[in-house]
């Protein structure tokens, strides 16, 4: 979705974290039915779903192992809480506490987050990812999600300026592991030919694709054609976005305008259009070793007293498909 919802708005972590803890919630229901590859995936969550916890709490209240971790253009995690400190890429001393501070509480940094804006200001922000690349390196985060949008580009006049952007961009990368996710949003980067031309003119193993599993879908292609879609990217997917939308059942295999009620047919996974037990079993055909980060934008719908479980089933669901070798039901139970 291309208008954020605040999904920290009223700190249901923390009202509601003696809950989790006695009620067994991060329990995950297994399948003797399917079997089992020698190394699942690692199931993650957007930084703004834990907003308002410390790294030690993660794990223990959420159940998620990784995390994709927003970093600004001054190099500090601004959803990354500690009660006496910032965390900051800016230096090597705070990638260290970083670094110490994920080890210590069981947590990897499965992907960074830029909110780019490359054609404003394109030097600044090759500088800001040089940067971030070094850090990546140092903290071993293998993904970096990217924006390619354009902000002042005439659409028409986009692409050749993307491939040019995303050329100096995998320059950097050049020589190590880190890899960009371009994720799918907008008007631009959800429409699969656009994405097909840029991956061809950039012609780099690093240039990816972030794979926001519901907004192909808000873009308006139909229900019925997603799964050729995420089918011919997946050998391009190098990070996950795990979200869903359930539309009326006349509005499921159309074609529908851009954005078309998005607010009020968004809601969990578990309660999606979108099987995420395909989607996994796509990218496993593909070799895929990145994560499933959990992402949801449908919190402001629900009860405040109800987050928490919405976002334990969610999970539960996600870490259930990670160790899954084949399709498994699109609901959790």
């Amino acid at each position: 979705m291309e208008s954020s919802t605040d999904l920290t708005r009223r700190g249901f972590i923390r009202k509601t974290a003696g809950w989790m803890l006695s009620s067994g919630a991060l329990a995950v229901a297994k399948d003797s039915t399917v079997s089992w590859p020698s190394k699942p995936l690692v199931v993650a969550c957007r930084d703004t779903l834990v907003k308002g916890l410390t790294l030690g709490q993660v794990q223990g209240l959420i159940g998620v192992t990784g995390v994709e971790v927003e970093v600004n253009p001054e190099l500090f995690c601004p959803n990354l809480e500690h009660p006496q400190k910032k965390y900051s890429l800016a230096t090597p001393s705070g990638i260290a506490t970083l670094k110490d501070d994920l080890s210590k509480n069981g947590l990897v940094v499965t992907a960074f987050l830029m909110h780019n804006r490359l054609d404003e200001r394109l030097a600044e922000e090759l500088a800001w990812t040089k940067k971030l690349v070094a850090a990546a390196v140092s903290l071993e985060v293998p993904v970096i999600r990217i924006d390619v949008v354009p902000r002042r580009t005439q659409a028409e006049e986009f692409l050749p300026f993307a491939i040019k952007a995303c050329t100096k961009l995998c320059e950097i990368v050049e020589g190590t592991r880190i890899n960009y996710g371009i994720e799918n949003h907008g008007s631009i980067t959800n429409d699969p030919e656009f994405l097909r031309q840029l991956f061809a003119g950039v012609a780099s193993p690093h240039l990816g694709l972030t794979l926001d599993t519901a907004n192909f879908y808000w873009y308006g292609h139909p229900l019925n054609e997603l799964y050729e879609i995420f089918e011919r990217f997946a050998p391009r997917v190098f990070h996950t976005h795990c979200k869903s939308i359930r539309y009326p059942d006349d509005k499921k295999n159309v074609h529908r305008p851009m954005g078309w009620e998005y607010d009020r047919y968004a809601c969990p996974i578990y309660e999606g259009d979108i099987d995420f037990g395909k989607v996994v079993a796509i990218l496993r055909k593909a070799n895929y070793r990145g994560d499933l980060c959990l992402e949801n934008e449908s919190l402001g719908k629900y009860p405040e007293e109800q987050d928490a479980q919405i976002l334990k089933k969610e999970i539960a669901l996600l870490k259930r498909l990670a160790v899954a070798g084949t399709a498994t039901p699109k609901q959790a139970t």
